[in-house]
């Protein structure tokens, strides 16, 4: 066996497998790396826009969260408000009713007084009425002197 022979035939082998790699082989794989490269550049910039996404999102949920806070705060005065405006209502309305009871209750003493006048002047007359009874010593018709006896019981206060 002729080494030289063999190393020509090995550098022959040699060239013809670079030949058809680069006719053959070395496309498809420049073809897969192209298309692994842009299946990474398209994945980094799916992860940028993502990350703009997110920073506008954050932005949005900043806003959203500030006028919900502002639409709490209004919602909180507006309820104080018609809280107060209901105490108010109720302390109004509580005092025209503690007016009202005074009223009444001025009144119904004020009839008892009314009445507790009456019975004294009746009980006053009564006693006239016995004392004029021993002093004369005759019987007196009380029918017949009531209106004397009223306008005594009368002046009696």
């Amino acid at each position: 066996m002729n080494i030289n022979l063999s190393l020509l035939g090995e550098m022959i082998s040699f060239g013809l497998f670079i030949f058809l790699m680069m006719k053959a082989g070395w496309p498809k794989l420049m073809a897969a790396i192209d298309e692994r490269q842009k299946h990474i550049a398209d994945g980094i910039a799916a992860g940028d826009r993502g990350r703009q996404e997110l920073a506008q999102a954050h932005g949005q949920a900043g806003d959203i969260l500030k006028d919900a806070r502002g639409k709490a705060a209004d919602a909180v005065n507006t309820a104080s408000q018609q809280a107060s405006q209901i105490l108010e209502g109720a302390r109004k309305e509580s005092q025209a009713e503690r007016q009202r009871q005074v009223e009444a209750a001025k009144a119904e003493i004020q009839q008892e007084l009314n009445r507790a006048k009456d019975a004294l002047r009746a009980e006053v007359a009564k006693v006239a009425l016995a004392a004029a009874e021993r002093i004369i010593e005759r019987e007196i018709d009380a029918k017949a002197h009531k209106a004397l006896l009223d306008e005594l019981a009368g002046q009696i206060h």
